[in-house]
């Protein structure tokens, strides 16, 4: 059983949260190189108001200029995840899972399904039905009805020797205006959705992470320690 360490950032800068986890990765990276096993990280984490871009993104998918940006109190980063451009603020879990696929003994496709599947099982706790979009990684809501089909949960990841990085956001509470100003993950023609829309009232945040946490862990046959 692969065994994780998991730490609740709480409310903290995009960058600084970026630079714990490729610190995370040197290190673990290091110790792999010289023959030695070392637990997993799983962060879990809220972010003021950021708009990330993956390096296979495109930049015309921010719909908004830097004066603009200043004034809705939003930065932006192009980072070195995959993906395209998504964003993150109050009231969405944003899960930073640094783990070796190696010791998990999965490749990249399984981990994202995994990813995938611990957000739909946490969403069926609260009776919301959610689903994957073929080719499109995430999580949907009516996801079959190209006319209704909405994202709730945003994933992209970037791998080095085997090793994780970056990971998923879900849309709890979060304030779902921010995606106005962006072509989410790329696409022009889906929405995005949230628990609190789904749900018609606000979630217990910290409820919902406990929930979460307890999903990844069964889903990825994980020890907590």
């Amino acid at each position: 059983m692969y065994e994780v360490v998991f730490t609740d950032l709480g409310l903290k800068d995009y960058k600084e949260t970026w630079d714990l986890q490729e610190e995370t990765l040197r290190r673990m990276s290091e110790k792999k190189l010289q023959g030695e096993t070392s637990p997993g990280q799983l962060y879990f984490v809220e972010h003021n108001h950021v708009y990330t871009l993956g390096k296979s993104g495109s930049r015309n998918n921010l719909l908004i200029d830097d004066e603009f940006l200043r004034q809705i109190g939003a930065v932006f980063y192009q980072i070195n995840r995959g993906g395209d451009i998504t964003y993150h603020g109050p009231g969405q879990i944003v899960g930073y899972p640094v783990f070796d696929l190696d010791r998990l003994g999965i490749l990249v496709k399984r981990y994202v399904f995994l990813l995938e599947e611990s957000v739909i099982q946490t969403l069926q706790h609260f009776s919301v039905k959610a689903e994957r979009l073929p080719g499109a990684t995430g999580v949907w809501i009516d996801a079959a009805d190209p006319s209704r089909a909405r994202k709730i949960c945003a994933i992209g990841v970037r791998v080095s020797r085997g090793i994780t990085m970056h990971g998923f956001a879900f849309n709890v509470n979060t304030n779902l205006d921010y995606f106005h100003y962006i072509n989410p993950c790329g696409f022009t023609d889906k929405g995005v959705t949230s628990m609190e829309k789904e749900l018609g009232e606000i979630q217990d945040f910290n409820y919902v992470k406990n929930v979460l946490r307890q999903k990844i862990q069964t889903v990825f046959e994980l020890k907590y320690v």
